[in-house]
């Protein structure tokens, strides 16, 4: 357990560091190497962890590369400014509005997508409306936190909702119906909060004035529309595959190919160039710190987690529920929600309450916002922002994430065992 936990710990302040530039993809597969050559992990391990993740990281491809085609059309930037025009000018309203719009994001496009596209184009408007730094970064802290937060309704929109559907077998359309409700009492409660605590810093009147046509951010008009289009037939096509027992990432990845190769055929954008800007760090990091993480299931880590769960289970299902969700939580904000969510599933296994499962991820999801390292799309929302000249302090963003979280984490888990 000590070396396990030594090769984690180095491997997650690496990943959280970043010394000289140092990838998170390339620490995680030097850590994953480690644990391999130390034998903290076997071979077969390695097979079993990528058995595990093959699905969620194919499908997240998919969707970063259809999100980058999106973004460069000008699909998010017109949404973007649609939703700023929409509020007329009412501070109160483009907050909310932005907020909205970032829990679409990160439902259809999965969080990381959020953070990667979404946040610098509602930066550059926020810098061209001439908002002060404050009401930046409360936007911005708003958006970060909505980006995980409402990364429930759908299996792909978050990788933490695919490994765990994976790992229990749960369909494409039973996901959605268990976690609807969840998703909707997350956004509503997650407006109430951001407005409670950052609403001295949103302005009364805002000159909408200032921003160019949404029309104008489209660069290719029949493509634009084709796109609405296309969504929508992807999305009936995740129901047919759920129909016949498809991998997620068949339709996540196929949709993210087709869609880059339809709008080659209208000379919008450049192959070579998405595919080379697509995060594939992102990718070994997945599958390198998920086989670290392993290490620490063969040190015994999943067994000890199994009692407490097993306790739990035993204490009716709010108890259990709530009492899941949290230990999630704190184990995401600790040792980041990847990692975390496939203990917490290998720890559920022999627990017959599928319950648990679903209260695993929405304490993988939101749990993780309590620190800056908890999840995966907050590191990439504070790199993206910090290479735009916006730089938010460790202690900044625990503070915000610590006063937040928990009370909308709460809520949503109690909207699960209520619902």
């Amino acid at each position: 357990m000590i070396l396990a936990s030594a090769i984690f710990i180095i491997t997650l302040i690496f990943v959280i560091w970043q010394p000289k530039d140092l990838q998170i993809g390339t620490s995680a597969v030097i850590g994953a190497l480690i644990a391999l050559v130390l034998g903290v992990v076997s071979f077969s391990d390695v097979l079993i962890v990528t058995n595990i993740v093959w699905d969620a990281t194919l499908s997240f491809i998919g969707i970063i590369i259809l999100s980058l085609v999106l973004d460069e059309i000008g699909f998010f930037e017109w949404c973007a400014l649609k939703m700023t025009k929409f509020s007329n000018g009412n501070g109160m309203k483009m907050f909310v509005y932005s907020i909205l719009l970032g829990a679409f994001v990160s439902a259809l496009f999965a969080n990381d997508g959020a953070a990667l596209i979404l946040t610098p184009i509602l930066l550059a408007q926020m810098k061209i409306l001439k908002l002060n730094l404050k009401t930046i970064i409360a936007f911005l802290l708003a958006g970060g936190f909505i980006s995980d937060s409402a990364s429930l309704p759908l299996v792909f929109s978050n990788l933490t909702n695919i490994v765990t559907a994976n790992y229990f077998n749960i369909g494409f359309s039973e996901y959605i119906s268990n976690m609807l409700i969840p998703y909707i009492v997350s956004v509503f409660a997650s407006i109430v909060f951001l407005w409670i605590i950052l609403r001295k810093d949103i302005p009364k009147q805002v000159d909408i004035s200032l921003l160019k046509d949404p029309q104008s951010a489209i660069k290719n008009k029949t493509l634009f529309y084709i796109a609405w289009i296309f969504l929508a037939v992807l999305l009936v096509g995740y129901f047919i595959g759920d129909m016949y027992d498809l991998p997620v990432s068949v339709f996540a990845l196929g949709g993210g190919i087709i869609f880059l190769i339809i709008a080659s055929i209208f000379k919008t954008v450049e192959p070579v160039k998405i595919i080379k800007d697509a995060p594939w760090q992102v990718v070994w990091f997945s599958i390198g710190l998920y086989i670290v993480v392993y290490g620490l299931k063969n040190a015994g880590l999943t067994d000890y987690l199994a009692v407490i769960l097993q306790d739990l289970s035993h204490r009716g299902d709010v108890i259990a529920i709530v009492g899941t969700g949290f230990l999630a939580a704190i184990l995401s904000a600790i040792m980041n929600n990847m990692p975390t969510v496939m203990i917490m599933d290998i720890a559920l296994q022999d627990i017959p309450n599928q319950a648990l499962a679903y209260a695993n991820i929405i304490g993988c999801n939101l749990g993780p916002k309590m620190t800056p390292f908890g999840s995966l799309a907050t590191l990439l929302w504070l790199h993206v922002l910090a290479k735009k000249g916006v730089n938010i302090s460790f202690a900044q963003y625990s503070k915000f994430g610590l006063i937040i979280t928990p009370p909308v984490l709460l809520i949503v888990l109690l909207s699960l065992a209520w619902f």
